[in-house]
């Protein structure tokens, strides 16, 4: 069977709405890659059922829409070329290797999650995540800091109960359930979140102490408090929930926050303080920041 590639380029602004728009027009893999000093671009892969020419003309056509409502498009054509089987899946796993990320942690999908992949990084926790249309396979910058300060969090001590609010694939909670944490309830309102986060906690063999929820955290409201809540959201999402973390952490609890690009580190860590929490550590990785905050006694 044959495919074929396209590769345009992106900005933070549009990132998302382009790759829904892949998404939407019956793309098969969509990777985003994003390096400092280099160009964001998306690659997305279709099938060759799918016409090349006309959907050339459509995502110009899509481009020109973003532009005229004042959103930055990156600059550059879209470009697209052919790939046979064996390519399109070399391309397509190429793009999510292994990942070392903090002292004890291994990222890695399913076709590299070989018996003994730990061990053969170090010994390290291997956390097995399905690329595919919801965020959170650990290649992302906030991903990768959310994943080191969780680490951090559960290396002061055990947590009995943890939050994962918008839990995307599940990478938190799995990697939280591996390191220690007794139980952990993970939400998101998207559908296709929670089914693939139920799919990665059971190939992680940690679907006994996940359970899941088409939720927000608003409708928490009867569920007692948690030591520990992870949220890889946006920058603007955290400034509008700042209020339910505070509801939903117990008086000494800890909080991961990721997804904020650098600007957005002040104004977040401000709503945060007048919440009651206090920032601990950071990170920083490929211009996006996470953060470990505690509840002030």
């Amino acid at each position: 069977m044959a495919f074929w590639e396209l590769t345009v380029a992106t900005s933070e602004e549009t990132s998302e709405g382009l790759t829904n728009f892949l998404w939407e027009h019956g793309a098969l893999g969509v990777v985003e890659e994003a390096r400092p000093g280099v160009p964001a671009r998306l690659r997305a892969f279709f099938g060759d059922t799918a016409s090349s020419s006309s959907f050339l003309t459509g995502i110009r056509e899509y481009l020109a829409g973003l532009s005229a409502l004042g959103l930055p498009v990156a600059d550059g054509d879209p470009r697209i070329a052919p790939l046979h089987e064996e390519a399109w899946a070399s391309a397509w796993q190429q793009s999510f290797p292994p990942r070392e990320v903090g002292a004890r942690l291994l990222v890695l999908p399913p076709w590299e999650a070989a018996e003994g992949a730990g061990a053969a990084h170090g010994g390290r926790v291997p956390v097995v995540i399905e690329p595919g249309r919801v965020f959170g396979t650990g290649q992302h910058g906030s991903t990768e800091g959310c994943l080191a300060l969780l680490e951090a969090a559960l290396g002061s001590g055990p947590v009995c109960r943890v939050v994962d609010i918008g839990t995307g694939t599940g990478i938190l909670a799995v990697a939280a359930v591996k390191l220690g944490a007794g139980r952990v309830l993970a939400i998101d309102v998207d559908p296709d979140a929670i089914a693939a986060a139920e799919a990665n906690a059971e190939r992680n063999r940690c679907a006994a102490r996940i359970d899941l929820a088409l939720a927000g955290p608003e409708s928490l409201a009867g569920d007692p408090p948690f030591p520990l809540i992870l949220a890889n959201l946006l920058g603007h999402t955290h400034l509008a929930l700042a209020g339910q973390y505070r509801r939903l952490s117990t008086p000494d609890g800890a909080l991961v926050l990721g997804g904020m690009l650098a600007d957005e580190e002040v104004p977040v860590i401000a709503a945060m303080e007048r919440g009651g929490f206090a920032p601990t550590a950071s990170q920083l990785a490929d211009g996006w920041v996470s953060l470990l905050l505690r509840r002030r006694a």
